[in-house]
């Protein structure tokens, strides 16, 4: 059940708001599927290229034409394609030899504007045989999720440049059409996700007042300690959306990592809850809201919520649900919703205390697997991971701590972490495991930790640096050479490094940071995964971990996953990592077993 299903990403309501249309991943294969919004058949609308899914709550893959006679979508081969609606034969529309996606058509259907290798704004036509144009400047290295306003006469769209990533400053570019005139729109911080109501006022998800909140011009929409969207991982984040007439604006709220949907009236401010879960991919025709709806005992859903009614207080806000993406089965399953944890973490008296932030799900047997998140600039939030729900099975608490730099708990705890990776986060997550222990959840040798990539990081430091907390670790495709990373890694994450670590050439910064230098000190067990095929993570950082640990006499079993890259896809291999898993933690189980009995 867990390494079946499917993946549902970005549904979009028809213009009509009839239909929705989103993408769905299974095995190698993707698709865009149509389905009246009442609910009924699926239909497969793509005959053409296969479309480029995006993940979790990113999207960028498609749009809809005004007249909802088709879609424009993104394909694997790197041009854009125009799919007729309800179905017949795509027509290519761009000829650009490279990757364009996030395409977004202009509201009378006659060009399209879209991104092209992340970096470049480019215009191209429907029905005119008429050359693509590049309507960017070029002076931003990164362009992401164009928009045109509904006059027409603006694109819009995200921009920053590196060493910043967009959480720490990103800007709004600025498209005339009738003049050709190119200018930016700079915030006090942060700007995501930039709209405009159909009056013309500005939209944007900003975090000038500390958390990422709505904007409606230069005023929050809500101005509150919950955030309204997550970090900019990928194309197509909707966390928010007006309504047709521009009179409410749904949007998504993080409560700690607890997800809920709300409505405010854009003249008075006023709040309506529609929803608890985290969702996202939020779309609004007539008075249809879509989104995707996830929760620790929900199985991922796209769902239609009627808000008809004449005033806000009326609205039913009904919910139908129109797709699931795990197989059948899981709403049987009696699945925990997390506690929340909560400690203070004493610093230097010259810092003021921080508050950790950490959920567990209980499982009450006295032995805990620490799972640490990924990104770092990132956060697991309360959605439906069968991986935690399995374990938790089990019989395993599984705590999920955000150390600083996790996402979701105000730009302050996010920016914690600059100068600070491989430091910080291991040192937090050690306060919230002595936490757990003092608390009795688990003993350090019925603890486990565990964590990807940069989690896989963070699990190597607590095992080298921080002995004692855990009686074993399990890494996937985790970072172990800062230095080679900033190298080698993709071009999106290439500079990341430089506000996580600091400037590239002090090296020796590098070197005491990277588990490589401290490996030879782990001395519990260690089940290390990568796939041969990671653009992130190169295997070989994994390689000369497992080298260097074997070297020194530690104990370490190493997996390569083959075709995989950075997270494995297969249903072949996601079943291997359930039994290599389940393999090690019983080796922890019995070799604890074994030590109290010789007490």
């Amino acid at each position: 059940m867990c390494a079946a299903g499917r993946e549902l990403t970005e549904p979009r309501l028809s213009p009509d708001g009839d239909d929705i249309a989103f993408v769905v991943r299974w095995g190698s294969g993707t698709a865009i599927v149509l389905v009246p919004a009442v609910g009924g058949p699926e239909r497969i609308l793509t005959a053409g290229p296969t479309p480029v899914a995006g993940r979790g709550m990113s999207g960028g893959c498609f749009d809809w034409l005004p007249d909802g006679t088709g879609v424009v979508y993104a394909a694997t081969d790197g041009e854009l394609w125009l799919q007729p609606a309800p179905g017949g034969v795509p027509r290519r529309l761009t000829q650009q030899g490279r990757a364009a996606q996030a395409p977004v058509v202009a509201p009378d259907g006659t060009f399209v504007v879209y991104v092209v290798d992340q970096a470049e704004i480019w215009r191209c036509w429907v029905d005119r045989v008429v050359a693509a144009e590049r309507l960017d400047d070029g002076t931003a290295d990164f362009c992401f999720d164009p928009f045109v306003t509904q006059l027409e006469s603006t694109a819009l769209w995200t921009a920053w440049n590196v060493p910043d990533m967009p959480w720490d400053a990103a800007r709004v570019g600025v498209y005339e059409f009738e003049t050709g005139r190119v200018g930016e729109f700079v915030g006090a911080t942060s700007v995501h996700q930039p709209r405009t109501l159909p009056d013309g006022r500005g939209l944007g998800v900003r975090d000038d007042h500390g958390w990422l909140n709505v904007w409606v011009g230069d005023e929050p929409l809500v101005d509150e300690p919950f955030e309204h969207a997550g970090p900019t991982w990928g194309f197509g984040q909707r966390s928010y959306e007006a309504s047709p007439d521009g009179s409410l604006i749904a949007f998504t709220r993080n409560e700690h990592g607890f997800g809920r949907l709300c409505v405010a009236d854009v003249s008075t401010g006023a709040v309506t809850e529609v929803a608890r879960g985290v969702h996202g991919h939020l779309t609004w025709r007539g008075s249809r809201l879509a989104a995707i709806r996830s929760g620790a005992s929900t199985p991922t859903q796209i769902v239609v919520y009627d808000g008809a009614g004449s005033t806000v207080a009326d609205r039913s806000w009904t919910r139908t649900v129109i797709a699931v993406g795990p197989v059948s089965g899981w709403e049987a399953a009696d699945l925990p919703e997390p506690e929340l944890v909560e400690l203070d973490l004493d610093l230097d008296t010259a810092d003021p205390a921080v508050t950790l932030h950490a959920r567990r799900y209980v499982a009450g047997q006295g032995r805990t697997i620490c799972w640490i998140h990924g990104g770092p600039t990132d956060q697991w939030q309360v959605e439906f991971l069968p991986r935690v729900a399995y374990w938790w099975a089990q019989g395993w608490d599984i705590l999920v701590p955000d150390p600083r730099g996790t996402t979701g708990h105000g730009r302050d705890y996010q920016q914690a972490l600059r100068g600070g990776w491989g430091k910080l986060d291991v040192d937090d997550t050690a306060s919230v495991l002595r936490h757990s222990h003092r608390a009795g959840w688990s003993t350090p040798e019925r603890t486990v930790v565990m964590g990807g990539s940069s989690g896989g990081l963070t699990t190597l430091g607590l095992l080298g640096l921080q002995p004692g907390l855990a009686a074993g670790g399990v890494v996937l495709y985790p970072v172990t050479d800062l230095a080679d990373l900033s190298a080698r890694s993709h071009r999106f994450e290439a500079h990341y490094t430089v506000s996580l670590v600091g400037p590239l050439d002090d090296e020796d910064l590098y070197r005491e940071r990277s588990p490589l230098s401290y490996a030879d000190l782990i001395d519990v067990p260690l089940l290390v995964m990568h796939g041969d095929q990671d653009p992130v993570v190169p295997i070989d950082q994994s390689e000369a971990l497992v080298d260097t640990i074997r070297g020194a006499g530690g104990e370490v079993t190493f997996q390569v996953m083959e075709g995989e890259g950075h997270g494995f896809r297969s249903p072949e291999h996601k079943l291997l990592e359930y039994r290599l898993i389940a393999d090690f933690l019983s080796g922890i189980v019995r070799r604890g077993d074994d030590e109290r009995a010789g007490q």
